[in-house]
C-alpha cells in the first residue's frame, strides 16, 4: 500500500510565482529517490492561498529516507538563503486505499 504525503503550504497570492519557480528549480531531485511513486504541485484556482505538494511513496520508510537525504536538504536550501515563501505549512499523511486511472490508449 502506498503512502501519500501532502505538504499544505500557505502562500500569499503575490508569492505564487516565486513559489512555483523554486519548485521548478529543483525539479527531478525527488524522482530518483528509492520508493518514490509520484509528485504533484497544486496551486488553488479559487480565493484560497493554500498550495499543496503531493508525493506518493512505496512506504513510510522510503519517505523518511528521502527527508534524511542530501538531495532533500539541497532542495530546501533556498529557505535558508532566501527565506521561506510560505507563511505556514502542515504535513498530512495518508495511506492510499484506492486509485483509478484511465485505460492506456493505443
Amino acid at each position: 500500500m502506498s503512502v501519500v504525503k501532502i505538504n499544505a503550504i500557505t502562500v500569499p497570492r503575490e508569492s505564487f510565482e516565486e513559489f512555483e519557480q523554486r519548485f521548478a528549480a529543483r525539479a527531478g531531485k525527488v524522482s530518483s529517490a528509492r520508493g518514490f511513486e509520484g509528485f504533484e504541485l497544486l496551486r488553488p484556482n479559487d480565493d484560497r492561498e493554500l498550495c499543496l505538494v503531493l508525493t506518493r511513496w512505496h512506504s513510510e520508510e522510503d519517505f523518511q529516507a528521502w527527508v534524511a537525504s542530501p538531495d532533500f536538504a539541497a532542495g530546501h536550501a533556498q529557505h535558508r538563503t532566501r527565506g521561506p515563501v510560505g507563511t505556514a505549512s502542515e504535513l498530512w499523511s495518508f495511506d492510499l486505499l484506492e486509485s483509478e486511472a484511465p485505460p492506456a490508449e493505443g
